[in-house]
């Protein structure tokens, strides 16, 4: 599996996602969908997107304060606004959200799949998000397609706290989190270094990155928990061979939770809410990971 160059990891590269690029990309999952008989194919366009999975996920933190130990994290991501997920749909995952009851909610990137529509109708349905802590989100590289400053007023003016190279502090019964974010991989420029520059290396870190691969970047800072989204899981998931193709950002670390640095920093990559290239989902059902965050007796 292909790595991250280190090196380079703090400032995005400079490669953008070309039309030859995405044309090969969505070749190689149409041709993946050809495989499907009629039957499967028509499960993979009509169900299976629609077909939201809430996945809940414990975790225990030796650094985590004991003030937000049992804190609800609500992950969710990928929506692709777009032909294939309506305003309407968002209405209805956030009601599906405020009924987790979470503590602290976080989207990672690309709410909207290329053109920016129907913008109060959005606004309106994630100012309905409920959370104590706040809610806070990061830009992912569809989010740059329009204009990822357009995409940012939306998140400031639904009450989200916008995280671009920044970070947050979270505090309870004078006991602290940190929660920081960092520009898109692919098409921003991503500076944990910026982003951690006010914080306190001894707090409980949270970080935002919508490509997963910048885990390998993160790992070398202190942060305890990264969520990103990005892979969509791969979307199309054929037995025994996997995801057919995953997009740069996300080629190393694709789905689902994975431990890095002996289990002192975990990674999460949720699978997402929407589509994209194609309207189909195969063995890789949308996704809402609810993190119940504990704090460990070695850590008292």
């Amino acid at each position: 599996m292909n790595k991250l160059d280190n090196k380079n990891a703090e400032m995005a590269p400079e490669s953008r996602m070309t039309r030859r690029t995405f044309l090969k990309t969505g070749g190689r999952l149409f041709a993946g969908m050809l495989i499907l008989p009629i039957p499967a194919y028509g499960y993979a366009r009509y169900a299976e997107p629609r077909w939201v999975q809430t996945n809940k996920v414990p975790l225990t933190f030796d650094r985590l304060p004991e003030a937000m130990s049992g804190m609800r994290l609500l992950q969710f991501s990928d929506v692709h606004l777009g032909p294939y997920y309506s305003p309407d749909a968002l209405i209805q995952l956030v009601e599906r959200i405020n009924n987790l009851n979470p503590d602290l909610v976080c989207f990672t990137g690309d709410l909207y799949d290329s053109a920016i529509f129907s913008e109060k109708d959005v606004i309106e349905a994630l100012s309905g998000v409920k959370a104590a802590y706040g809610k806070f989100a990061v830009l992912g590289n569809h989010d740059y397609i329009d204009s990822a400053v357009q995409v940012s007023k939306l998140w400031k003016a639904s009450g989200f706290q916008l995280l671009k190279n920044n970070a947050f502090k979270i505090t309870k019964d004078r006991e602290s989190i940190i929660v920081a974010g960092v520009d898109d991989f692919v098409k921003g420029r991503p500076d944990l270094a910026k982003a951690l520059n006010r914080a306190d290396p001894s707090v409980f870190t949270l970080l935002l990155s919508h490509a997963p691969d910048f885990a390998d970047t993160a790992s070398r800072y202190p942060v305890d928990l990264q969520l990103s989204g990005h892979s969509h899981g791969g979307q199309v998931r054929l037995p025994w061979i996997g995801p057919i193709v995953t997009p740069l950002g996300a080629k190393k670390y694709v789905d689902g939770l994975y431990k890095l640095k002996e289990g002192k920093f975990f990674l999460y990559a949720n699978r997402g809410i929407g589509v994209s290239l194609h309207p189909v989902r195969f063995c890789c059902r949308p996704e809402l990971t609810l993190f119940e965050l504990h704090r460990s007796s070695a850590g008292e």
